[in-house]
């Protein structure tokens, strides 16, 4: 089966160091003993990827807690019902820990029946009583504190596993309600996510709550490069025009074990009858052979003579759907590959759903949460035993100029692309950033190359162990207050988040031909660290601001040295792993300043792969829908463009001329005169 059509936007090679399978003698495997590290804090987040144990680590915490912290109990409080299962019994014991985890089963109210409101009263019953561990779903949680108050929780450990459902926005019930938490300060939390950002580009704490909580982040690079088996993993998208059932074993190979995940019914890309969307796919598959009868999964001949057994989870029968579901939960046939070859699903199989075999997720159209793309991801990132390569493929429908809908087509395309580039983001090593300086010198524990480090250019050192880049860069600011300093060590993701999701950005950075990088990198970026982060002052702004922009820059050069984008033939290149591309990046230039790295568009490569990925007449289509859209300056980023003018002029003595030929130079005079034109006009009227 040949998957030449799906065009790859970054392709990442990790080491099979074997390191994050690994357990110390408590049973702890990395991740698990460096959230175990602060298991004494009050307020502790730990963002990491998916399978990398965060229910087992919140266990080895909450018992501490309640062992040797004076908790009286512990809450875990989950988003669907399914999720509860990760916090089943577990004898800790057998692997080193000093204690077991036991919840009741009455108190996994996750597997109790009847709805959530009718479960609060069970909530109080537990409070009320000696038991010390409560499983629930987000939903029963929110209207137990509803309808008893946040005082009834004093004393306790409230666990929120998938934190990025909370929201600083007040309508959010949950945020609202962790906030109330956090202002009587009675309760400890434990906050656990594989993505600390939201599809909205809502924060997900306000910035006055989020300092109180300390951070443990394990990093996808981390989790990947540590494990035995998968070495490589793909993330890409492809361009289809009809019906997507016709173009899906394009990219579809049935001897990978694949999720498929349909377009919601709501969608451009749904035919609007599920079901006939997924007998499609499966006739497309092979002959039809009937249904296992213990399993309810559909069984199908392929041309081969192969028999796939497919999981159908879009039925809306629920006799059958909870078969199906039932079968794939089955702890006895866990470590069994050949148990199910492809799972079609719609809205289930994301969040904390567990298949460790699975080597392909297929997702047709655009998922409206990049959270939601990221969990889909990490269904394949799991470590398996011959599972060498993984992927993900986003399968969108090309815009067709006879469409009513081709704005939102396009619109669709911009935001698979945000995607991508987030996800080619979180995937990267860890980047340190520091400004070179006469007195710089080597950091123990990293590796500068061939030739060690270099006094007198910016050297890169790496830790393969860690998964972290030192970087020097000339000209980088630093940042000054603590809050800051948190920022660019453990936030640049959801800084970047923010700007790839911002279309105006997207828009611009892939089809704007007069752009100027600059007015990306530095006056959209500088606005949303602005309101982002209002507390901050303009000099931390702006060490957050050059911090982001070096992540997501050398990131995106990197990919362009690692698909081989600048070579001559128009297919991409040798697989060379991502992070190469990082050093090989830095070694080209012979000095890496941050006014150099502020000059890179961050578009450009996603552009490179999109000419590749879709045909040239859609293309153009493309480019002419977005370029109809004057730009127009607004007057806060003329004020921007007038600061870093002024700027201008303290460094090189005079104001930027509208004349020269450095397109940025001109670009601040623009909004210096914008500026005087507008004082003109409100003293004229």
């Amino acid at each position: 089966m040949s998957n030449e059509k799906s065009v790859p936007s970054v392709s990442v090679t990790y080491s099979q160091s074997g390191t994050s399978t690994k357990s110390n003698e408590l049973g702890m495997r990395p991740m698990q003993e460096r959230a175990y590290e602060k298991r004494g804090e009050q307020y502790l987040l730990i963002k990491s990827p998916p399978a990398s144990g965060k229910s087992r680590a919140l266990m080895f915490i909450a018992l501490d807690k309640l062992c040797n912290q004076g908790l009286k109990q512990a809450v875990i409080v989950v988003p669907e019902k399914s999720i509860g299962a990760s916090f089943h019994n577990e004898l800790l014991s057998d692997f080193g820990f000093w204690a077991d985890w036991n919840v009741e089963p009455k108190w996994n109210l996750c597997n109790a029946p009847g709805s959530d409101g009718g479960k609060v009263n069970s909530v109080k019953s537990f409070l009320d009583g000696d038991d010390e561990v409560l499983v629930c779903t987000h939903a029963t949680f929110r209207f137990a504190v509803e309808k008893f108050g946040v005082a009834v929780f004093d004393d306790r450990l409230i666990a929120i596993d998938e934190f990025h459902h909370v929201s600083a926005n007040p309508d959010n019930k949950l945020g609202s309600h962790l906030a109330q938490l956090l202002e009587r300060d009675k309760v400890h939390v434990v906050a656990m996510t594989g993505s600390y950002f939201r599809g909205d580009a809502e924060p997900v704490l306000m910035p006055h709550d989020e300092v109180r909580f300390d951070t443990v982040t394990y990093t996808y690079y981390e989790q990947l490069n540590g494990y035995k088996y998968l070495k490589t993993l793909d993330i890409g998208y492809y361009f289809y025009s009809g019906a997507y059932a016709d173009d899906i074993l394009k990219v579809l190979d049935p001897t990978e074990k694949t999720i498929v995940h349909i377009p919601s019914v709501n969608s451009r890309e749904s035919t609007k009858d599920k079901h006939r969307e997924v007998e499609h796919i499966i006739d497309e598959l092979g002959e039809w052979q009937g249904t296992d009868d213990l399993t309810g999964f559909q069984l199908v001949k392929t041309p081969e003579g192969r028999t796939l057994r497919i999981a159908d989870l879009v039925d809306d029968d629920p006799t059958k759907r909870d078969k199906v579901s039932a079968a794939l939960k089955d702890p006895t046939q866990k470590n069994n590959r050949d148990h199910v070859d492809i799972i079609i699903a719609l809205g289930m199989a994301k969040e904390g759903f567990d298949w460790v075999w699975c080597e392909h997720a297929l997702t047709v159209g655009y998922r409206a949460s990049l959270t939601e793309i990221v969990q889909i991801i990490g269904r394949a990132t799991r470590d398996a035993p011959g599972k060498a390569a993984a992927r993900f493929t986003n399968l969108i429908a090309e815009p067709d100029a006879s469409e009513s809908a081709v704005t939102e087509a396009v619109n669709d395309t911009l935001k698979a692309i945000a995607a991508s580039l987030l996800m080619e983001q979180v995937l990267a090593p860890r980047f340190n950033f520091t400004p070179k300086q006469s007195d710089s010198g080597p950091v123990e524990g990293f590796d500068y190359g061939e030739g060690g480090y270099d006094p007198d250019k910016c050297n890169v050192g790496v830790n393969e162990e860690t998964g972290q880049y030192q970087v020097e860069i000339k000209g980088l600011a630093e940042p000054k207050s603590e809050e800051a300093t948190r920022i660019c060590n453990e936030d640049l993701n959801e800084v970047i988040a923010s700007f790839v999701q911002d279309k105006t950005t997207v828009e611009r950075g892939l089809f704007d031909e007069e752009l100027v990088p600059e007015e990306l990198t530095q006056v959209r970026m500088g606005k949303i660290i602005k309101e982002r982060y209002p507390e901050l002052d303009n000099e931390d702004q702006e060490a957050v601001r050059q911090h982001a922009v070096a992540a997501l820059n050398l990131t995106q050069k990197a990919k362009e040295v690692a698909l081989g984008i600048e070579s001559d033939d128009d297919e991409p290149g040798a697989n060379t792993a991502l992070i190469d591309g990082v050093r090989k990046f830095a070694m080209d230039v012979r000095d890496l300043d941050i006014d150099l790295i502020d000059r890179i568009n961050p578009f450009s490569e996603a552009y490179a792969i999109l000419a590749k990925a879709m045909t040239e007449d859609s293309l153009k289509q493309v480019a002419a829908i977005i370029s109809g859209k004057r730009v127009q300056l607004t007057p806060e980023e003329a004020r921007d463009l007038a600061r870093r003018a002024l700027k201008f002029k303290q460094e090189r003595g005079r104001l930027p001329d509208i004349t020269s030929s450095d397109a940025w130079e001109r670009r601040m005079a623009e909004g210096v005169a914008f500026l005087a034109r507008m004082k003109q006009g409100a003293s004229d009227g």
